[in-house]
């Protein structure tokens, strides 16, 4: 049974190819130092600047299957033939770390696994302008042959159609709005009374407290 992770903030962010998730994801770590990136498993070759370890766990086939047949997965799915995994281990490194929450960068066939082991997990999905920027975007990327890029297009509208798993839309067509947007779901969801209940209990503590001396 997976165990629960009530204290901790847990943000699903998943978008097509080429609608600026890294970017924006990026930019709410450099702002939120108390959240740490999720780093998945995969086993699609590693692109240029990406780092092993930090972007992701780069790992043969093989290795990734071995990782599901012992259960060492929150959540894996294949995607444009290419297989990732969030490790349970992502959870228990935030806590000892001292994280306050822990942000996932997965599709939303990861995100639908999630949802189904841990309730209070929270989702957004970053959507493109227009499918001709999307398009745009990604040609301009320059990370995949043309081929490879058509799919993404094409797949796209397929993710699109999973936009009611989650339970925040932002559009990227302008990228500071799309960050404000970001991070105002940040601070709503640090302020929720389940997260915060803890602090007005101490309150109420330290009143007694001093009501009774």
């Amino acid at each position: 049974m997976t165990p629960a992770f009530e204290d901790l903030l847990l943000l699903i962010i998943s978008s097509p190819s080429g609608a600026g998730k890294t970017t924006l994801t990026r930019e709410l770590l450099r702002t939120f130092p108390e959240l740490m990136f999720s780093v998945s498993h995969t086993t699609r070759a590693m692109r240029h600047a990406e780092a092993d370890g930090r972007d992701y766990h780069f790992v043969s086939r093989p290795e990734f299957e071995a990782l599901i047949d012992s259960d060492a997965f929150l959540e894996w799915a294949k995607v444009h033939d290419k297989l990732y995994g969030t490790g349970l281990a992502e959870l228990d490194r935030a806590r000892a770390q001292g994280k306050h929450g822990i942000v996932f960068d997965i599709d939303y066939q990861g995100a639908r696994q999630i949802k189904a082991k841990l309730s209070q997990v929270v989702t957004v999905f970053i959507l493109p302008p227009n499918m001709q920027e999307l398009h745009r975007r990604l040609l301009g990327r320059a990370a995949d042959a043309p081929l490879a890029i058509e799919r993404r297009v094409s797949a796209a509208q397929r993710e699109i159609e999973h936009y009611g798993l989650f339970d925040y839309l932002i559009v990227n067509d302008d990228l500071e709005q799309a960050q404000a947007r970001l991070r105002s779901i940040v601070f709503a969801e640090f302020s929720r009374r389940s997260r915060m209940a803890s602090v007005a209990e101490k309150l109420l503590r330290e009143a007694r407290a001093k009501e009774s001396s």
